[in-house]
């Protein structure tokens, strides 16, 4: 479920309860920005549903290097 940041600092309590059982994507300024989850989710799962967020020719150096510039 994609929430905005503020939708979720004023509704913080709610999407806890969500985060329980299903992953709350939070963005920012039409941006995906992290992921809300269950701590007990299974690993791999969390691994497959990350799949695919990042461009196959981004590096992990050129990923941090765009969040840096952003704010």
């Amino acid at each position: 479920m994609p929430v905005t940041d503020t939708e979720l600092g004023a509704n913080l309590s709610k999407y806890l309860l969500l985060a329980m059982t299903e992953d709350i994507f939070i963005t920012q300024h039409g941006k995906l920005v992290a992921k809300l989850t269950n701590p007990f989710q299974n690993k791999l799962e969390t691994a497959k549903s990350l799949f695919g967020i990042l461009p196959q020719t981004m590096t992990l150096e050129s990923a941090k290097e765009e969040r840096v510039n952003e704010i």
